[in-house]
């Protein structure tokens, strides 16, 4: 199972405490990585974020930004007392590189809090000299203080989960961009003139109100074709999203386990059971929503 970080809260006694500590750091420390290029490091991809993951830090996290980490001081135990065990929470100052994402101005200095695991010495990691893609919210009244998402949304930075994060934030940002599902309704199956033919839509319902529809359609002969149409009418040419696009982020990952029981406009149990089947046969030609660090 994925470890879950928490949430980590930048207090204003704990923030004045790791300042209080970096200003009693002798100069040479503190200076030691700001003039040296950073060392490129980057996730292997089984360790490396999902598609899912990007999608959901993206959409919660204010702050999306590349940063570079400067200095670094490990917070003793006794201040860090929920810290888990194994790890080891770090005071972290970062050169700002590129904002992705912000809901406003942001200065070129970055600090903020974050859990890792020791190493095999039991020592804090080295993060200074590198480069990371982090994911998170100002902190009111404290500028340039920053509040992670989660200990893991601090990715180490390099060219692929660059682009695959700026592919993630271009899709959010299209004007055409499917809102969060959160439910379906109104379910209906249709028999059509032959044999084995027919046609199940399906409605669902949106976060913004805008109006999603899913329609599987069977002919004789052929393979079942379904598809995702946005707005009130079917689209006849509708097809099935493509993996690591929104849309089938919207599908594979918001979509209800079943069809709700009240959902079905028709009563009788062959139409109900042929609306449950090709409901199956869309979730199954989805795949999972496979993250690693999100839930």
């Amino acid at each position: 199972m994925t470890k879950q970080f928490p949430k980590l809260h930048l207090g204003t006694a704990l923030a004045a405490l790791a300042l209080s500590a970096c200003a009693a750091m002798p100069a040479s420390s503190q200076s030691s990585g700001r003039n040296r290029a950073p060392v490129p490091v980057e996730l292997p991809p089984e360790q490396a974020p999902t598609y899912a993951d990007l999608v959901a830090w993206a959409e919660s996290a204010p702050l999306v930004a590349l940063a570079s980490v400067t200095d670094q001081i490990a917070m003793p135990p006794e201040r860090a007392p929920d810290v888990p065990p194994g790890q080891v929470r770090l005071y972290i100052e970062a050169q700002l590189l590129t904002l992705l994402a912000a809901p406003g101005t942001q200065g070129a200095e970055l600090v903020f809090l974050v859990d890792q695991p020791l190493d095999a010495r039991g020592r804090a990691p080295s993060l200074e000299r590198r480069n990371f893609v982090l994911f998170g919210e100002p902190m009111a009244g404290r500028p340039g203080f920053v509040q992670l998402a989660s200990s893991a949304a601090l990715l180490p930075a390099g060219p692929v989960i660059e682009g695959r994060l700026r592919a993630v934030l271009t899709q959010l940002a299209a004007a055409d961009a499917p809102p969060p599902v959160t439910g379906v309704e109104d379910v209906m199956h249709v028999p059509g003139n032959l044999a084995g033919e027919s046609e199940t839509q399906m409605s669902l319902t949106t976060s913004g109100g805008v109006p999603l529809s899913l329609s599987v359609i069977r002919r004789p002969g052929m393979a079942p074709a379904w598809g995702l149409s946005l707005g009130d009418i079917i689209d006849p040419d509708a097809r099935a999203p493509l993996p690591e696009t929104l849309a089938w982020y919207r599908l594979a990952c918001q979509l209800p386990a079943a069809l709700p029981p009240n959902s079905f406009l028709q009563g009788d149990r062959e139409s109900r059971s042929a609306a449950l089947a090709d409901y199956s046969l869309v979730r199954q030609q989805l795949g999972p929503c496979e993250r690693r660090f999100t839930r």
